[in-house]
Order: C-alpha cells, then sequence, then structure tokens
C-alpha cells in the first residue's frame, strides 16, 4: 500500500468509532469485545488520563492501525505501568511507519500528562528498539507464559 499522511485519532475524540474499534481490537487480539468497550467507554468518561485508546483510518474511513494505553497488560509486574497494548498494524498497511507514529503519539500524551516512563510487552525482538524502546527483562504473563518487557520515556 502506498504511504498516505494518516493521522493518529484518540478514540476519546471519536465517539463514533468506539464500537467499530472495539470489534476491530477484539478481532485482532481475541480479548472479549466488551472489555474494549467498557474500558474504550471509561477513556471517554473518566476522570483519570487511563485507560487511552487510538486508531488511524485509511482514506475510507476503516480502521488500518491502533493501540491502547492501560494501566496493566496482564502480567505480573503491576508496578510497571502504564502499558501500551494491543499494537496492531493490517498488513497491507505495514512498513509504512504507523506503529512507530502510535508509539510515539503515545509517548507524547503521556508526557503531557505528566507521566515519566511507559512499558509495554511483547514476543517482537528488534522491531521496539528501532522504535526507541529499550528491554528490560523477561517477565510473566497472568497466563503464566514468560513475554519481554520493553520502556520508553515520555515524551
Amino acid at each position: 500500500m502506498e504511504r498516505k499522511a494518516f493521522t493518529v485519532l484518540p478514540l476519546r475524540e471519536q465517539p463514533q468509532l468506539l464500537q467499530v474499534a472495539a470489534q476491530w481490537f477484539h478481532s485482532k487480539w481475541q480479548i472479549p469485545c466488551q472489555a474494549y468497550v467498557e474500558s474504550m467507554q471509561a477513556c471517554r468518561t473518566g476522570t483519570a488520563f487511563l485507560p487511552q485508546w487510538y486508531v488511524i483510518l485509511d482514506a475510507s474511513g476503516t480502521i488500518i492501525a491502533g493501540a491502547g494505553l492501560i494501566a496493566n497488560d496482564f502480567h505480573e509486574r503491576k508496578d510497571l505501568t502504564p502499558n501500551v497494548c494491543a499494537l496492531y498494524v493490517e498488513k497491507a498497511w505495514r512498513g509504512n511507519g504507523y506503529a512507530r507514529m502510535l508509539l510515539d503519539y503515545i509517548r507524547r500524551e503521556a508526557g503531557r500528562e505528566g507521566l515519566s516512563q511507559l512499558y509495554l510487552i511483547t514476543d517482537h525482538t528488534v522491531f521496539y528498539e528501532a522504535c526507541g524502546w529499550e528491554y528490560v527483562s523477561m517477565i510473566k504473563e497472568d497466563s503464566g507464559n514468560s513475554i519481554r518487557m520493553y520502556t520508553a520515556k515520555a515524551l
């Protein structure tokens, strides 16, 4: 796909996208759709900064990428918070910088909110380092599996 100048849209400012976004994230990560709906509603109506959800739409209004920022992404280190979660870019749109765009946008928003450090868990290697994230260690997910944890400073 040709790179277009799409922008990151915070779902708190796009209430019309809530149900579509919840379904889209559910289809990518198999977390119950209702869990996404509840988190996204809290993003829109809550007084705290967390949780937050973000999407990128193509020219036709279809979600091509998205991510969230939540307190904990289903792992044992509840003290390492907040966590970027559910980062996904549709295969046809990969390689165009949209994941990095989401990560940088989230880091800037977190910095504006006074947060200093962000975390994420992933099976990926190399990609997050290329985006300015540092490997912390292996940690246990709530499921008991080990996974890589990364950190980055808010911008």
